[in-house]
């Protein structure tokens, strides 16, 4: 163990710091490597270069570095990850998309902007990280609905969520930190609209560049699970069944589509003995109709979702009841005929698919010819590709039959309309009592994360998968590097750096260089942190130039919100990066810009509207 100066041990703390940012950057490396080296380098280095306070215990011991495992910021993005991946795979927000996708339904950019609108509303009256957490499941799904990447939706309503919480006191605990430490320090307190007209201002101008400038930045990225899920548009040939309950009764087809299989080809519908052919103008549908139809594996998950026909009623109806069940849960699966199949020749009847094999066929591919006639009565040849829906584990025990071929990189879950109320129930009970205050946020996002386990709405390989370890480990390092910055007074020394350079220049430029130096920072550590640390630091420049504290204190709440250059900066920021599939760079190209533009704009306008 040996002993450094102080400035010795501050000035390596900025160094790791520097080094941490530009390997995340670089890309060179994976993010949880990077991740797990700047953890481990911080803990040799304060082992063997302690930074000891007067009682010569080290501020920065191991337990101190690695709090960031156990801290509540963490826990809580993880949990509200499980119980975002129980609202996506139920689609229980299906009701609320398809309300903003009504809005503007054949185009993606103004359905984007009604809910971004929307998001930055509520964000300036309630918490940020609840708004984000329930519009992250209805930017999904606007996503898969208009077949987008979640990349170009993600960042956006992170940023957007962010930019309305600046506009109000209960916008962000940022704000609220700021203002408690004001009374801490013998100021007043801010009230609930002492900043609203400049935050507008702000918010405004982040809004436009969001909207038009960084669609235009944000990568189109989609992930190999999604091109596998997918597919390559490959066509299936299924039956639909218009049950008795079935919102598809008396629709209409305009112009030969029925608008509530618009991501189907109908070719056929059978009603009883007749078969009736396209066009359909004119045609309604009745109970018991039997459409054959092409579509996608997408497209007939999402008929199995939402309830509008059935594809298979008797075997649908057996499995009710076994939904929810972590071994049984329904999921889809393609399965190919092998050469010399015994089944080659016979039809899915004759087979007895159903009562065989414990699993049904929802579609055929055969990429030969176009097919016009009832699925169950094709005879089947060698190399047909099934969709069929099962268990797992019967999905699983096909692979002893020398006649099918299951695709195992093809499997996915169904969603379960039951389960979508209690994903629901779960989910807004945690919102409702993390607003509220009646139970921490930690501990509500904890107990409904268990919940929808418990529950049977997603099982533990589901949640498993929620949980990305790029971003859990991303969040300790920022931690521990955040702390060891704390500690050390290595931003504290950049604070002086601004007195040093500043002090005899207009409160205007101090006041612009206070904003730029903090907005750098809470990209760094935690806005929290910035917004505890920088408060006396405010006050002090302020009354130093003889002006009112509130100013600067005003400025620190913009610079200490504008947190859109790491992942980092924010905790919105860090629960969008595994939904986007996001690299660090990615809201480096993003966030700098508009970081830079809310500088110039705020270094314009607030100074002005208050008289400096």
């Amino acid at each position: 163990m040996f002993i450094l100066e102080p400035h010795l041990l501050m000035a390596a703390t900025l160094f790791f710091v520097l080094l941490a940012i530009l390997l995340y950057a670089w890309e060179r490396m994976a993010m949880e490597i990077i991740s797990v080296g700047i953890i481990g380098l911080l803990l040799v280095f304060y082992t063997i270069f302690p930074y000891l306070d007067a009682d010569g215990n080290n501020l920065l011991r191991p337990s101190k570095i690695l709090a960031g495992f156990s801290n509540p910021a963490l826990i809580t993005v993880l949990s509200l990850l499980v119980i975002g991946q129980a609202i996506v795979n139920t689609r229980s927000l299906e009701r609320a998309t398809q309300f903003v996708v009504g809005l503007s339904p054949k185009n993606p950019f103004f359905s984007m902007v009604f809910a971004l609108i929307f998001v930055l509303i509520i964000s300036a009256f309630l918490n940020n990280t609840p708004v984000v957490v329930i519009f992250i499941p209805i930017m999904q799904i606007l996503a898969d609905r208009f077949s987008r990447s979640a990349s170009a939706f993600m960042m956006p309503l992170s940023f957007v969520a962010i930019l309305g919480g600046m506009t109000t006191l209960l916008g962000s605990s940022t704000n609220l930190l700021i203002s408690n430490s004001l009374a801490d320090l013998g100021l007043r307190q801010f009230s609930f609209f002492e900043f609203t007209v400049p935050g507008l201002v702000l918010a405004a101008t982040g809004f436009l560049y969001i909207v038009f400038i960084a669609p235009k930045i944000l990568p189109n990225r989609r992930t190999l699970a999604n091109t596998l899920i997918d597919g390559d548009g490959k066509q299936f040939l299924a039956q639909v069944t218009v049950n008795e309950d079935s919102k598809l009764i008396g629709e209409e087809a305009v112009a030969g589509i029925f608008s509530s299989l618009k991501e189907m080809t109908v070719r056929m519908i059978l009603r009883g003995e007749h078969a009736e052919l396209t066009p359909f103008d004119g045609f309604k549908l009745r109970s018991g109709d039997v459409l054959v139809v092409a579509a996608t594996k997408k497209a007939l998950t999402n008929v199995l979702a939402t309830g509008v026909g059935v594809l298979s009623t008797e075997y649908i109806e057996k499995s009710k009841s076994r939904v929810g069940d972590g071994k049984l849960s329904q999921i889809l699966s393609e399965i190919m005929i092998t050469p010399g199949s015994r089944l080659v020749g016979q039809n899915l009847e004759q087979i007895g698919f159903r009562y065989r094999f414990n699993s049904i066929v929802l579609g055929l591919q055969r990429r030969t010819r176009m097919i016009r006639t009832k699925m169950t009565e094709i005879a089947l040849e060698a190399g047909d590709i099934l969709l069929v829906q099962g268990s797992a584990e019967n999905i699983e025990s096909l692979r002893n039959h020398r006649d099918l071929i299951p695709m195992a990189w093809s499997y996915t879950d169904i969603p379960s309309p039951k389960l979508a109320m209690r994903a629901n129930i779960i989910f807004f009970s945690v919102i409702a009592l993390a607003a509220t205050h009646l139970l921490p946020i930690v501990v509500a996002a904890v107990l409904g994360a268990a919940a929808v386990i418990f529950t049977g709405v997603i099982n533990i390989r589901q949640a498993g998968r929620a949980i990305d370890r790029r971003l859990f480990l991303l969040i300790v390092s920022a931690l521990a590097l955040g702390t060891a910055m704390y500690e050390t007074g290595a931003a504290a020394f950049l604070a002086d750096i601004i007195i040093q350079l500043f002090g005899t220049s207009s409160p205007a430029v101090v006041l612009s260089a206070f904003f730029f130096l903090v907005a750098f920072l809470t990209n760094i550590i935690s806005n929290n942190a910035c917004a505890v640390l920088f408060t006396p630091i405010a006050v002090n420049l302020a009354e130093t130039l003889g002006v009112d504290p509130m100013i600067f204190a005003i400025g620190l709440v913009f610079a200490a919100n504008c947190s859109f250059v790491t992942p980092l900066g924010y905790q919105t920021n860090l629960l969008v990066i595994g939904p986007g599939h996001y690299k660090f760079n990615d809201f480096v190209k993003v966030g700098l810009p508009l970081s830079l533009l809310l500088w110039l704009v705020f270094s314009l306008f607030v100074p002005w509207y208050y008289g400096l």
